[in-house]
């Protein structure tokens, strides 16, 4: 036992140090975005599809793991729901890079601190899942916090709702075949990649070699800069409890609205910054829920 315990230990340190990379890299990704200016949000996002392919498909090689996405894709019903994910996975990409250039990162940020309660309620609709009394409340604090929202710009938030229900989806989708975050997004790829290089060609490039070599760097290698953070958390989430993982990944978001409000100075209505604090209470609702769980479940052990 003793023997084992300082094992576990670098494991922890070592899963705790990779989710805070992903989730570090995920919550400025505003920094890295913007270098790809003056490129419009479309023609990135076709230069994100074409070049995520040969970067995922590297890490399936060194990783020796291209004969089990291989069995995967003998399966017909594998093709059709990672279709689907990689339609919504698109979406996804597709508003938060139009988000970080547009001066809606602060909007971003509530989508994905809204992310969790989302996959409470669609756990409720799709997979009969019976949501805690904490579940309730945060469910009804989301609501509320859209309903401020509403209320403080004259409209929906539809960057945020688009972001958290795409997401939410996405990974509802996902549950439906055993492939891991790697192998998912290896086989989203397959579609994304003709669908980027069609646009690439038929757009004159779709930015590059147009804007200089700075900007052709960030297009090529937007591919291993969603791919990176995807391998770290991956592996953190092998390494840690799933509650571990639950807290750190709201320092993403967070990290989202610090560089939105610090950094790129954007001008918020202080109904947006309420609602944001409307969601942080209903997150720590389901926060101390997961532990209490998490507790029992060690209790029963």
């Amino acid at each position: 036992m003793n023997a084992t315990t300082p094992s576990k230990n670098n494991d922890f340190r070592l899963g705790i140090t990779l989710s805070l990379i992903a989730n570090a890299v995920w919550g400025s990704a505003a920094f890295y975005w913007l270098e790809t200016k003056p490129v419009d949000s479309i023609d990135v996002l076709a230069n994100r599809g074409a070049w995520t392919l040969p970067a995922v498909l590297l890490v399936l090689i060194i990783s020796q793991r291209v004969a089990s996405v291989g069995r995967l894709l003998r399966e017909p019903r594998v093709w059709v729901v990672m279709f689907v994910a990689a339609a919504l996975i698109t979406i996804n990409w597709g508003v938060f890079l139009y988000a970080v250039t547009h001066g809606k990162a602060t909007e971003a940020s509530l989508g994905y601190f809204l992310l969790p309660i989302l996959s409470v309620v669609i756990g409720m609709m799709f997979f009969k899942e019976q949501p805690s009394v904490p579940q309730k409340v945060a469910i009804a604090m989301g609501l509320v916090a859209i309903a401020v929202q509403l209320f403080a710009v004259g409209s929906i938030p539809f960057i945020a709702l688009a972001l958290s229900l795409s997401f939410a989806v996405y990974g509802a989708i996902r549950k439906m075949i055993q492939a891991d975050a790697i192998e998912g997004l290896f086989i989203e790829s397959l579609f994304l990649f003709p669908a980027g290089l069609c646009w690439i060609v038929l757009h004159d490039g779709a930015g590059l070699f147009q804007h200089g070599l700075k900007v052709d760097i960030f297009l090529m290698l937007s591919g291993a800069f969603t791919a990176i953070p995807l391998i770290t958390h991956v592996t953190a989430a092998r390494l840690l409890p799933l509650s571990t993982i639950g807290l750190l990944s709201y320092v993403g978001p967070t990290l989202q609205l610090i560089v939105a409000q610090l950094v790129l100075k954007e001008d918020t209505p202080v109904l947006t910054l309420v609602s944001l604090g409307i969601v942080w209470c209903g997150l720590a609702f389901i926060v101390v829920d997961n532990l209490h769980l998490l507790r029992r479940f060690k209790k029963w052990q």
